[in-house]
């Protein structure tokens, strides 16, 4: 199985460590950070195969990070990984861009999802 990189884009540390959790172990390299106001600069650096993004953050949501970086990187994988299973929510983060959506309550899928 190919290695891989991840971005874990999470305002709870807790969280982000639960998602590091359930990574597959071909996931090489983890980055993290707490907002999505650091998650471009980050994707930018190290250029990660997933990003795995909140969607409630305090300065900058996932949904807008997610926006930003589709716009600079129209390849980037993004994984929306939240508590929200709102329709509007959904539809409103793959119209950003993102091109997988899971629900914190369903941590497994990520690893499902990265081993495809």
């Amino acid at each position: 199985m190919e290695q891989m990189t991840v971005l874990i884009v999470d305002d709870n540390e807790k969280i982000r460590a639960l998602v590091r959790d359930y990574l597959p172990a071909s996931v090489e390299e983890i980055y993290e950070c707490a907002d999505g106001s650091e998650a471009f600069a980050l994707y930018q650096t190290h250029l990660p195969d997933w990003v795995l993004m909140d969607i409630n953050m305090k300065d900058v949501d996932g949904i807008s990070a997610t926006r930003q970086i589709i716009a600079a990187y129209p390849k980037a994988r993004v994984m929306m990984v939240t508590d929200y299973q709102e329709e509007e929510l959904r539809n409103a983060a793959f119209e950003a861009g993102a091109c997988q959506y899971v629900v914190k309550e369903d941590l497994l899928s990520i690893s499902k999802i990265l081993t495809v």
